[in-house]
C-alpha cells in the first residue's frame, strides 16, 4: 500500500488527460473506440451519436451524451441515482463513520471537511457539544444516510442531480488520484479522504444534502457545469488543504437550484459519487449492495 501511495498518480493523470485531448485521424477512430467498447462493454446504441467517427478524441468519446429517452427519470421516488454505476454501499451513517466498501470505513468529518457556517446553509444552530454527525442533522427525528456509487470506465460519465435541492457551497480537496476500484478500496483505509474530490453541499426539503464527486487515477478532471471557477488536478497543491466557494451572495440568497435529473457535471473515465444526506427515520433505500444501477433509477424514498 505504501509503495502504491508513492506512485505519482496526479502527474500520470495529467499526462493521460493530455493524451485524451489529442485529435485522432479519422481512419484511426473506429479501431481505437471499438477496442475500448469491447474491453469495457460500452453500449453505443444508447449514445446520442452512434457514429464513432464523430468523436475527435478519447475525451469526447468518454463524455458522450445519451439519447434523451435512454434514461427515464423515476418520478415516484424522492432520490434517484445521479449516475450509472455499481452500488458499493448504502445505509445510515453511524458513529461519524461511513463505509467505503464492506468493512472498510472513513471519517465523515475528514471526508466532508469542517462544518460550513449555518448562516450559509440556512440551518439552525446545533449545540456545540454535539458530534460532527449530529451537527449535520438539522431536524429532530431525522437520520443521516449515505450511498456510494462506483462508475466503471465503460459507464456513462455524466452525473445528474439526485433530487430537488439547492446547492449553497462547493469545497474542493486537491489530493491523490488513486484508483477507486472496489478491489483497491478494500486495501486502503480512508481512500476517499486521500483522493481529490469536489463536495457540493446544500439542502433539500428534509434538511442537509451533499453530493461528492471523487476523483481517481486518470480522472483528475471533475467538471461541475454551473461552476466555472473550479479547476481540478492542478500541478500545485498542498496535501490536506481545501478551498471553499459559496454560491450564496448578496444577489443570490438561495444558492443554485437543481431539479431532479438535471445535468450537474461529468468525469473523464470512471470514478465515484458519494451522497450524504439527512432524511426522516422512515426513509428506505430500494437497493442491494453490488447491484448495477443506471442514472434515473430509484435510490430510495419515504
Amino acid at each position: 500500500v505504501a509503495l502504491y501511495k508513492s506512485v505519482p498518480t496526479r502527474l500520470l493523470s495529467r499526462a493521460w488527460g493530455r493524451l485524451n485531448q489529442v485529435e485522432l485521424p479519422t481512419w484511426l477512430r473506429k479501431p481505437v473506440y471499438s477496442l475500448y467498447i469491447w474491453t469495457f462493454g460500452v453500449n453505443m446504441k444508447e449514445a446520442a451519436v452512434e457514429d464513432l467517427h464523430h468523436y475527435r478524441n478519447l475525451s469526447e468519446f468518454f463524455r458522450r451524451k445519451l439519447k434523451p429517452q435512454a434514461r427515464p427519470v423515476c418520478c415516484l421516488h424522492s432520490v434517484i441515482s445521479p449516475s450509472d454505476g455499481k452500488i458499493l454501499n448504502f445505509g445510515q451513517v453511524k458513529n461519524c463513520e461511513v463505509e467505503q466498501v464492506k468493512g472498510v470505513t472513513y471519517s465523515l468529518e475528514s471526508f466532508l471537511g469542517p462544518r460550513i457556517s449555518t448562516e450559509e446553509l440556512h440551518f439552525s444552530q446545533a449545540p456545540p457539544g454535539n458530534s460532527f454527525q449530529q451537527q449535520l442533522v438539522t431536524k429532530e427525528g431525522n437520520e443521516l444516510y449515505h450511498c456510494v456509487i462506483y462508475l466503471a470506465p465503460g459507464d456513462y460519465h455524466c452525473f445528474h442531480s439526485p433530487t430537488d435541492w439547492k446547492v449553497s457551497h462547493r469545497r474542493h480537496f486537491p489530493g491523490s488520484l488513486m484508483s477507486v476500484n472496489p478491489g483497491v478500496a478494500r486495501w486502503i483505509k480512508e481512500l476517499f479522504c486521500h483522493n481529490e474530490r469536489v463536495v457540493l453541499t446544500g439542502d433539500w426539503k428534509h434538511g442537509f444534502f451533499s453530493l461528492t464527486a471523487v476523483g481517481a487515477t486518470n480522472v483528475g478532471s471533475i467538471r461541475i457545469y454551473f461552476d466555472q471557477d473550479l479547476h481540478t488536478n492542478s500541478p500545485s497543491y498542498s496535501k490536506g488543504s481545501y478551498n471553499d466557494f459559496s454560491f450564496i451572495s448578496n444577489n443570490n440568497k438561495e444558492g443554485i437550484p437543481m431539479r431532479k435529473g438535471e445535468h450537474l457535471g461529468e468525469f473523464n473515465l470512471g470514478s465515484t459519487i458519494v451522497l450524504i444526506f439527512e432524511a426522516p427515520k422512515d426513509f428506505k433505500f430500494h437497493l442491494k449492495a453490488g447491484q448495477k444501477i443506471r442514472f434515473g433509477e430509484a435510490l430510495g424514498s419515504l
